[in-house]
């Protein structure tokens, strides 16, 4: 599960976490919530300083705030692209495609 943190007070998510909320100046109400995990390539950059190049994207969460990652099982990245967020030992990646949670309604 992936969370960031969000202001109670008028509803806004934040990222990354600070003592007060940059929308409504609050800072008695900041938790951390559980997002989906889905979100959009905003941009992204090709490393090639490293023995096999790697990509690092600016994803804009469905829920609205940005946070920049790794995105990888992606041959042909591009702007726009739905990415979801999954773990893989040590570090955090996205890759395309969003999560859709199982269906819970009755058949």
């Amino acid at each position: 599960m992936i969370v960031i943190q969000k202001c109670l007070a008028c509803d806004r998510w934040q990222h990354p976490g600070r003592p007060i909320c940059m929308t409504c100046g609050d800072a008695e109400n900041l938790g951390d919530a559980p997002i989906t995990g889905n979100g959009n390539v905003d941009s992204f950059t090709v490393v090639h300083r490293a023995a096999a190049p790697y990509i690092v994207a600016r994803i804009r969460l469905v829920e609205g705030p940005i946070v920049l990652g790794h995105l990888a099982d992606n041959p042909e990245p591009h702007c726009d692209q739905p990415v979801r967020f999954v773990h893989r030992d040590p570090l955090p990646v996205w890759i395309p495609g969003h999560h859709h949670p199982p269906s819970t309604r009755s058949r």
